[in-house]
């Protein structure tokens, strides 16, 4: 009886894992840039504690440090600024610059990092991806998580981006993809119902910013119509990372 019991769960598994393999599709429904609202401020404050997360920010520390970061970093929307802080520790020759739209985010980030002992590694600003607050060749690196399907002028954002970085500077984006498996978007409504903070459930996290999200097909014609040359595409079950570089 036991055995049949383990088999016909391995073959549920089996047959959940087969169907959430297969990619969703769906239109894509642009979000809002920029985060106002000061209970989501704190709900962003307190998912970013969680361990899923901190898993999350190590996987982009990880990718970062494939491409040998020197100088100075800047982290456009840069939240609470907890990826900051792992940016600063893993890398601490790199001087690392916050920047975020919403000056709640920027308050919040401050103090979280206040008593860390970074402060003359770190510093933020408030800034829109879209009009950065430094001058041409200016930076070595941008990193952006979680940002771009926010940007509600992606081309210009990117064209930005290149202006700011010095030649041979580079960018490593990593965000949500519109047609990742299928599984990945269960389980994501799973957390919307059970686990998400009300407050984001509101704006209708997480699920909102898949759906504002790009495929990788629609990035690569999006970078293709940039001053950008050199960058690649590195798609995963549910999101992707974005690499360039300013030749």
């Amino acid at each position: 009886m036991v055995i049949w019991i383990i088999l016909a769960l391995a073959f549920l598994v089996l047959i959940i894992t087969m169907l959430g393999y297969h990619q969703v599709s769906f239109p894509r429904q642009p979000g809002l840039e920029g985060l106002e609202n000061p209970e989501a401020v704190q709900a962003y404050d307190r998912i970013g504690r969680w361990p899923q997360f901190r898993l999350l920010r190590r996987r982009i520390v990880f990718e970062l440090k494939k491409h040998h970061p020197k100088g100075s970093m800047v982290d456009v929307g840069c939240g609470p600024g907890y990826l900051v802080a792992d940016i600063a520790e893993a890398l601490p020759h790199l001087h690392v610059i916050g920047v975020d739209i919403a000056e709640e985010m920027i308050e919040v980030a401050a103090h979280n990092l206040s008593s860390l002992g970074l402060s003359e590694q770190v510093e933020f600003r408030r800034g829109d991806v879209q009009k950065l607050p430094f001058a041409d060749n200016a930076v070595d690196f941008v990193v952006s998580t979680l940002s771009l399907h926010h940007w509600s002028d992606p081309k210009q954002a990117l064209q930005e981006i290149y202006r700011v970085l010095k030649p041979g500077g580079q960018f490593l984006l990593f965000d949500l993809r519109r047609n990742g498996r299928r599984l990945f978007y269960w389980l994501l409504r799973f957390a919307r119902t059970f686990v998400v903070p009300v407050a984001l459930r509101r704006i209708n996290e997480p699920i909102g910013s898949v759906l504002s999200s790009y495929t990788p097909v629609e990035l690569e014609a999006l970078l293709s119509r940039t001053p950008f040359q050199q960058w690649r595409i590195k798609p995963g079950l549910g999101w992707m990372f974005v690499w360039g570089c300013k030749g």
